[in-house]
C-alpha cells in the first residue's frame, strides 16, 4: 500500500464520524423543531375539529376525532348577527391602528433616518425604550387617559392608544431601510428639481416598501389578536371587538362547548389567513431591516 493510499483511507475514516455527527444533529435539530411545531398547532387543530364535534361527543371523547362531522356549530355562529359585528369592529379597529402606524411610522423614521439634529439618538433611543413598556404595564394610566379624552365606549380609544404602542417597533425596523437610501440618489433627485417631499413621496415609500409592508402586517395582526386594552375600554356589546366578542359568546353558551370552539375558530382565520399569505413578506423586511 502506497503513502498516499493510507493518507486517503485515513481521511476517509476520520471524515466519517464527523458526517455521522453532523447527520445526528441534524437529526435532532428536525426532532425539536417537529415538536414544537406540534406543541404550537395542536391547540389550534384541537379548537377547529371541536367546532364540527357535538357536545355529546366531546364529553365521550375529549381528544377525538369528529364522528360524524357537525357542520351546524359553524353555520349557526356564521348567521348570528353578534359575530359579524364584532368582526366588523376587529376589521375598523385593526384597519384604522395599521393606517396610522404605517403613516406616522414612515414619517417619525423618515426624520430620525436621514436628517442631522439635536437630540436625535435621544429620540431613537426613546422610541427603543418603549418596546420594554407593554400595554399591560400602563393599562391603568392609558384607561384615565383615555376616560378624559371622552373615548370610553369608543374605537378611536382603541386605535389610538394600539397606534401609540406599535410606532417603537415600527421605528426601529423602518429606519435601517430608510438610512439604507444612498445620499447620492436623494443629491440627484434635487438635482432634477425634486423636492424634499416629492423625494420622500416617489422614491423613499417605493423603496422602503418591504419594510413598509412588513410593519403593516405586524401591526394589523397585533391590534386583531389585542385583547387587555378592548377589555378595559369596551363595555358596549355593539363595539365588541373579536376578542371580547369570544368572551361574551362563551359566557353566553357556556353548556354548548362545540359551538364555542367554532365561534373561536371562526375569529382565527381572518388573522391567520392574513399572516400565512404574507409570511415571506415578513420575513424579508425584517432580513432587509437587519442588515440595513
Amino acid at each position: 500500500m502506497t503513502q498516499t493510499q493510507v493518507a486517503i483511507r485515513a481521511v476517509g475514516v476520520s471524515a466519517k464520524p464527523v458526517g455521522m455527527r453532523r447527520n445526528a444533529s441534524r437529526s435532532w435539530t428536525y426532532l425539536a423543531a417537529t415538536v414544537l411545531v406540534a406543541v404550537c398547532i395542536g391547540p389550534v387543530l384541537y379548537i377547529i375539529l371541536g367546532g364540527f364535534r357535538s357536545n355529546s361527543q366531546i364529553t365521550a371523547d375529549p381528544s377525538g376525532f369528529p364522528s360524524p362531522w357537525v357542520l351546524g356549530n359553524y353555520v349557526d355562529v356564521l348567521g348570528s348577527s353578534q359575530f359579524w359585528v364584532a368582526m366588523w369592529n376587529s376589521t375598523l379597529a385593526s384597519g384604522g391602528t395599521t393606517a396610522g402606524t404605517v403613516i406616522l411610522g414612515v414619517m417619525a423614521s423618515y426624520v430620525i433616518a436621514r436628517y442631522d439634529f439635536v437630540g436625535k439618538g435621544a429620540m431613537y433611543s426613546l422610541f427603543a425604550a418603549g418596546l420594554m413598556f407593554p400595554v399591560t404595564v400602563a393599562i391603568t394610566p392609558l384607561y384615565l387617559l383615555v376616560r378624559n379624552l371622552g373615548l370610553v365606549n369608543n374605537l378611536g380609544g382603541i386605535i389610538l392608544p394600539q397606534i401609540a404602542f406599535a410606532l417603537p417597533t415600527t421605528i426601529i425596523i423602518l429606519v435601517p431601510f430608510l438610512r439604507a437610501i444612498p445620499r447620492e440618489l436623494e443629491e440627484a433627485a434635487s438635482i432634477d428639481g425634486a423636492s424634499r417631499l416629492g423625494f420622500f413621496w416617489r422614491m423613499v415609500i417605493p423603496l422602503s416598501l418591504p419594510g413598509v409592508v412588513t410593519v403593516g402586517i405586524l401591526t394589523f395582526v397585533t391590534s386583531w389578536n389585542s385583547y387587555m386594552l378592548p377589555l378595559f375600554i369596551l363595555t358596549d356589546e355593539n363595539l365588541f371587538t373579536l376578542p371580547l366578542g369570544v368572551q361574551n359568546f362563551a359566557s353566553q353558551y357556556s353548556v354548548d362547548t362545540a359551538r364555542v370552539l367554532a365561534y373561536t375558530s371562526l375569529s382565527m382565520v381572518p388573522a391567520l389567513i392574513f399572516f400565512s399569505l404574507f409570511e415571506r413578506r415578513i420575513v424579508g423586511g425584517l432580513t432587509g431591516a437587519i442588515k440595513g
